[in-house]
């Protein structure tokens, strides 16, 4: 099974930089699109709606304002959107969720703190409230593959320049520690780094410019423990630019979802 996340900065102008004909050629089972600055209502032409795929659309119900998406070849058994946090702070983001029987399948825009709309509280409280869900979906007996713009970075080698960016949001201390206690404590895995290692792979760039500036990487593809082993391959696709981030593609060994 082919995965593929990518933060597109408007579902619109990706798909005028040729996103939708790039991903006719991927093959892929699912793809988690972030960042869609688009209202569902503004994407019902046949491009937004590929051939062979059920498309799935969570937006935030304000114009040119972050959503997400899921394009699936296989029919969802349900669909959950947002994460139901009580202090509603969910909502500074945005996450859709497809569930299957052994499996589910998430979207995830998380606030950054890096723009004039977000604040470094709310990215703080969002991220303390999905620790405690992250924990309690850890005893269902289903394996989870969260996917997209997490807004931070985990270690040295994910942000280049890391020296001059260890007071940026999105890399400050506290980030970083949850990500460790995210992987080593809660027990989910980056599926990326299972079987890539290189310390100059980067997804984003903060200035909007693929290879200007320091490059991060900030999207991933999070995975339950019991999927650790059936990572095959992973890659940041770097010849073709859709937005200042890049796609993630994972090949998983599962064939019944």
């Amino acid at each position: 099974m082919r995965i593929i996340t990518l933060s597109v900065d408007g579902i619109h102008q990706a798909a005028q930089r040729g996103l939708f004909d790039w991903l006719a050629d991927q093959d892929a089972d699912v793809v988690c699109l972030q960042d869609l600055r688009a209202l569902e209502s503004e994407l019902d032409h046949e491009v937004f709606h590929p051939p062979g795929y059920f498309a799935y659309f969570f937006d935030s119900g304000i114009k040119h304002y972050n959503g997400v998406a899921i394009y699936t070849r296989h029919q969802p058994k349900a669909l959950i959107y947002g994460l139901g946090f009580s202090s509603g702070v969910d909502m500074e983001g945005r996450y859709l969720q497809v569930d299957y029987e052994h499996y589910s399948i998430g979207s995830l825009l998380a606030p950054s703190a890096m723009s004039e709309t977000e604040s470094l509280e709310v990215k703080i409280k969002f991220f303390e409230d999905f620790q405690a869900l992250l924990h309690k979906v850890t005893r269902k007996r289903r394996s989870f593959i969260i996917c997209g713009d997490w807004g931070m970075a985990h270690t040295r080698k994910d942000v280049q320049n890391w020296q001059e960016n260890q007071s940026t949001p999105g890399f400050l201390p506290h980030e970083q520690q949850w990500m460790n206690q995210l992987f080593n404590q809660i027990g989910y895995v980056d599926a990326f780094r299972q079987v890539n290692r290189d310390s100059d792979e980067f997804s984003w760039w903060p200035s909007g410019q693929i290879g200007v500036g320091d490059g991060w990487r900030t999207d991933y593809q999070i995975v339950s423990e019991s999927i650790r082993r059936k990572v095959e391959y992973a890659v940041i696709y770097k010849k073709q630019t859709f937005s200042s981030h890049l796609p993630v593609i994972v090949d998983y060994d599962i064939e019944d979802l």
